[in-house]
């Protein structure tokens, strides 16, 4: 958490110039105190970083320094973009510091690294099944995506028979540990599971991806259509509404409720099991009682060990 900080500090100073340790501290959402340890933990680590009293005074780094910010790779800003705050939980400064370590890069890096990052979404809500063990997106599906270039595939279905299909990329996105390619398959909306693509081989045929995508919007809408089509039962809920946001399908939020989609009762009872206490269940009667009888059980069992 603090090299995270130093780092911050260090863009602060880099792109402000100088600057009080109450601005800095406002900054970064510390104490002044906090801040000045840190000057003194830079100053410690070759950092040329430097204090000055008085009414025009601050902290500032010594002019011509230049952290190595130009080092880094496309990829490795587009992984840095496309990191969710929630996971980092590093809040606005982790943030504000990413904006203007992109912002250092070289224009052609820039461009390609915020382009990029714009076809990828992680963390998003799922269908109505259960979370799964996370399965990478195969180099070359990656590949095909970040460069908007058409992908040919072998794509295994349902049913387990496979065939090769040719495919215009629109974006890739994490959801409840799956990754799904979007993609349109001779003009139409497609949703692909990663784990079932058998073969890829990235075309140098540029994708026919139209313009202004909005690739969170576009999930949505698929997650919506899939919703409408699939059978699911619905639970009326109430807890924690980011927990709720990211392990289940939301259909409606009320006042003192929300509304949430499974793919069946018993999927209903294993994961809002998984989310107690945070998640509490006020209808179907049957799920709640289920899940009282369940809990009863438990600490019955919980009462007699010592």
């Amino acid at each position: 958490m603090r090299a995270d900080r130093l780092l911050s500090l260090t863009l602060l100073l880099r792109h402000r110039g100088r600057s009080t340790a109450a601005e800095l501290a406002a900054e970064l959402e510390v104490s002044e105190r906090t801040v000045l340890r840190d000057v003194e933990a830079l100053s410690s680590a070759g950092i040329p970083v430097y204090t000055e009293r008085g009414r025009h005074g601050g902290i500032a780094l010594l002019p011509g320094f230049s952290t190595d910010l130009t080092g880094l790779t496309t990829d490795e800003a587009v992984a840095l973009l496309t990191t969710p705050r929630d996971l980092l939980g590093r809040g606005q400064a982790f943030s504000s510091a990413i904006r203007k370590l992109v912002a250092a890069l070289p224009e052609a890096s820039r461009a390609a690294a915020t382009g990029a990052a714009d076809r990828v979404l992680v963390g998003r809500a799922g269908w109505l099944r259960e979370g799964a063990e996370p399965t990478p997106a195969p180099v070359q599906v990656q590949r095909a995506v970040f460069a908007g270039n058409r992908l040919r595939m072998r794509y295994a279905s349902r049913d387990g028979s496979a065939r090769l299909r040719t495919v215009d990329p629109l974006g890739l996105v994490e959801s409840a540990g799956r990754w799904y390619l979007l993609a349109l398959d001779d003009g139409a909306d497609r949703t692909y599971r990663v784990d079932r693509i058998e073969e890829a081989q990235e075309l140098a045929e540029p994708a026919r991806r139209p313009s202004g995508i909005d690739l969170d919007q576009l999930w949505e809408r698929r997650r919506a259509d899939f919703r409408r089509r699939i059978p699911h039962v619905e639970v009326r809920v109430r807890g924690d509404r980011e927990v709720l946001a990211a392990e289940v399908m939301i259909v409606r939020e009320e006042p003192d409720a929300v509304v949430v989609a499974f793919g069946s009762m018993h999927h209903a009872e294993q994961v809002l099991w998984s989310l107690a206490p945070r998640v509490v269940a006020l209808e179907p009667p049957e799920l709640v009682e289920t899940l009282r009888t369940r809990a009863a059980a438990v600490a019955g069992e919980y009462a007699s060990v010592t």
